[in-house]
């Protein structure tokens, strides 16, 4: 990769802004923090989050509903997103994880595809552990990966040095023409690992989400033990839409709009594999009716290794967000100390 030192993020922030709408995660003047759109004009500044936003960046490719098509007239008629070029500008590594996960399994989807296609993503490292996040363990940050992002801001350690920027890929660099930065002298390999050691000894060893992972794979965990589990899942879906890397959804066929134009169409909305009836057949047959049969699918697809195999790394990538949003205290870490010590 190629380094740049930068010496104002917001300088590159205005620079990429210019042809492209970018989003950043800023505060919504309610107490909460949300993607927001930022102009080219925007001089504030840049501020790091300490913690990963409330939500991902899935929506921007995977929306909670959205028209898939239309049948009108005895034909089928497409309905591809109008998209614009877009950056999302300071993904920490656990969420780009998460897109690159969601970039294999939506790889043949012509929607999610045509939203992602035109997405710059610029990607931070984090020089400090989130509350709650596992990261280090899951290997899915606190360092960006190099292949799931375009640009890496690298801060530095002293509020006086400049900042590093990385350029990942083809598209990043294409995307810095016409902004004059000098190169970096400095040993940031060095840099990144040893601040990535700094995360991973503030994270600890999370012996709890490493033995419920192996509990997990080795079929050690009693079917009663996901009932318990399970007595505390109020089906409220909080997990499953936080979670960066949870793609459920369910068709919902429609009449047209128009009531002169007779047909129908098709859009799709956000589902979840915690809902009673998500798996539920036409002949009335449910292979996961009991709830605790729900939540033991749900884990084995975040933690199953076979998942893993498919796509390169779990489908948890430790952002912890689960823990904060579920009412029942059921969330990553709750499961795993309870799946971890409670087996066969």
């Amino acid at each position: 990769m190629q380094a740049y030192s930068l010496d104002r993020v917001e300088r590159l922030r205005s620079h990429l802004a210019q042809d492209r709408q970018l989003y950043e995660v800023r505060p919504d003047g309610q107490g909460g923090q949300h993607w927001q759109p930022v102009a080219a004009s925007d001089l504030g500044e840049f501020l790091p989050l300490a913690e990963p936003p409330p939500f991902s960046a899935k929506s921007f490719f995977f929306p909670e509903r959205e028209l898939l098509f239309r049948f009108s007239g005895g034909n089928f008629y497409s309905a591809l997103p109008a998209v614009t070029a877009q950056v999302l500008f300071g993904l920490h590594a656990c969420d780009l994880q998460a897109v690159a996960y969601q970039d294999q399994f939506f790889a043949a989807d012509r929607h999610y595809q045509t939203r992602r296609r035109v997405t710059l993503l610029v990607g931070i490292d984090c020089l400090h552990s989130c509350s709650g996040g596992f990261c280090s363990t899951l290997g899915s940050g606190p360092q960006v990966h190099s292949d799931n992002a375009d640009l890496i801001l690298l801060p530095r350690a002293s509020a006086t040095a400049d900042w590093l920027l990385l350029v990942a890929s083809s598209a990043g660099a294409a995307a810095l023409r016409g902004l004059d930065l000098p190169l970096a002298q400095d040993d940031w390999q060095t840099e990144r690992h040893a601040n990535s050691a700094c995360v991973a000894q503030e994270q600890g060893a999370q012996r709890e989400i490493v033995a419920g992972i192996a509990s997990l794979n080795q079929g050690l965990i009693a079917s009663q033990t996901w009932d318990e589990v399970g007595l505390r899942c109020l089906g409220c879906s909080g997990c499953t839409s936080v979670c960066p890397t949870c793609s459920c959804f369910a068709p919902l066929d429609l009449p047209l709009e128009l009531p002169e134009e007779a047909g129908s169409q098709r859009e799709r909305v956000w589902d979840s594999c915690l809902y009673q009836g998500f798996q539920q057949e036409a002949s009335g047959q449910n292979p996961t009716v009991s709830a605790g049969s729900r939540v033991q699918r749900f884990w084995s697809h975040k933690f199953g290794d076979s998942f893993k195999a498919q796509f390169g790394s779990y489908g948890c990538v430790g952002c912890g967000r689960c823990d904060r949003v579920c009412p029942g205290g059921i969330g990553v870490h709750g499961v795993m100390h309870k799946v971890g010590t409670c087996s066969n």
